[in-house]
């Protein structure tokens, strides 16, 4: 695969030839994530259906970015609608936050992006068509054919296009995003996602990205705050403030070593559609450097003020399990919102209409062939700050 004969094709298909790389989209360091991301998938051991899945994911998301930069570029005015200090959830993935996202997005005053939307987000999404739009099935058609190709898959993960979407597939279209390592065996673009791209200013750039994907999405149809959330957040709590100093947090919390196997069990059952050789040792290995270093970067960002103590509040992931109400109260009297009684029984319907069969879905940390007294002990200071509790594992 190599990144000119992608870009050729995108091109073509959309027939317009400009991908934003001026400062107005965050500059040109998408291009280096495509490239690192290309450079290291030979490794990554597709199978023939990976290698087809794979070129069609990167074909959408350049088609994506190109129609994005063409509307700003036609439509500058949409820059002149302010985005409100937004409420984004940025605990690790498998924490509750997916469970959290979609209840919270019952309430009206609360924009999250829909997956129908973010996969097709030009041209936006309007308010008088905004629940009928044929965007729609054509998401709840993509995301059903993973249920044929991923058994059980809902098990772990739910999908459908009017199911809130996470920041991952926003910043895919910036090529600057973690869901490319969940998805594929590809360590050496990780530790770059991780480190140099920090370093070389294309994570401060990515959020640039993020804000003007946003105004796209808002400029036909808009509430009184966006509702966000993406796991890896957290890595980038520097930039993530810079591009929105005013935000409000929710920080979801669970012990790390049920974290990692969690985590391994959703990677590998992603990897599985692109590849028949999906080592979870190996993708353990990884996911425990990532994920523990999250942890670290989340409770560094706390401690040197990155995250003002007033914008922020904490959830432990037994507690949401056990009550998701209360724990939607608690974000609310926290935050000052008003929650009124259609709200609340809307969330409520949500919940009880949403109940995941977890039966299907088994991890144990045993399985990932890591020392838990060694995970147990890097994740000390973490744990003690935010007091988790421990898990069975």
């Amino acid at each position: 695969m190599r990144a000119d004969d992608l870009l050729a094709t995108a091109v073509d298909s959309t027939g317009l030839s400009d991908f934003g790389d001026d400062e107005l989209f965050g500059g040109d360091g998408w291009r280096d994530g495509l490239a690192r991301l290309i450079d290291d998938l030979p490794g990554a051991r597709f199978n023939e259906l990976g290698h087809l899945a794979l070129g069609l994911e990167m074909g959408a998301y350049l088609s994506r970015r190109l129609r994005i930069v063409d509307y700003h570029r036609a439509n500058p005015r949409i820059r002149d609608r302010d985005i409100a200090p937004p409420v984004i959830i940025i605990g690790q993935a498998r924490t509750g936050t997916t469970l959290l996202h979609d209840t919270l997005a019952q309430d009206r005053a609360h924009r999250a992006p829909m997956t129908w939307e973010v996969e097709q987000p030009v041209p936006p999404p309007r308010t008088e068509t905004y629940e009928t739009d044929p965007r729609i099935a054509e998401a709840d058609e993509l995301y059903g054919a993973t249920d044929a190709l991923i058994p059980g898959f809902r098990t772990i993960h739910q999908l459908g296009g009017r199911l809130a979407q996470e920041c991952g597939r926003i910043m895919g279209t910036a090529f600057i995003s973690t869901i490319f390592p969940y998805q594929y065996h590809v360590p050496g673009y990780m530790h770059w996602w991780l480190h140099d791209a920090v370093r070389d200013g294309h994570i401060a750039g990515a959020y640039v990205w993020h804000r003007r994907f946003l105004e796209v999405l808002q400029s036909e149809h808009h509430s009184e705050r966006w509702l966000i959330k993406w796991p890896s957040h957290i890595w980038t709590l520097p930039q993530l403030m810079a591009q929105y100093p005013n935000a409000l947090l929710v920080q979801t919390h669970r012990d790390v070593a049920r974290l990692v196997a969690s985590n391994t069990s959703l990677s590998a059952a992603l990897r599985s559609l692109h590849s028949d050789q999906v080592d979870r040792e190996e993708t353990a290995a990884l996911f425990a450097e990532f994920l523990l270093d999250g942890v670290e970067r989340s409770l560094d960002a706390r401690l040197d003020g990155t995250v003002p103590a007033d914008q922020v509040i904490d959830i432990q992931f037994a507690d949401l399990m056990a009550d998701p109400m209360a724990a939607v109260r608690a974000i609310y009297d926290r935050f000052g919102f008003e929650l009124n009684p259609q709200s609340e029984a809307r969330m409520a319907d949500f919940i009880r209409g949403n109940k995941r069969d977890t039966s299907g879905h088994s991890y144990d940390f045993a399985d990932t062939g890591l020392d838990l007294a060694e995970v147990r002990a890097r994740t000390a200071r973490y744990t003690k700050y935010f007091n988790v509790p421990e898990e069975d594992v």
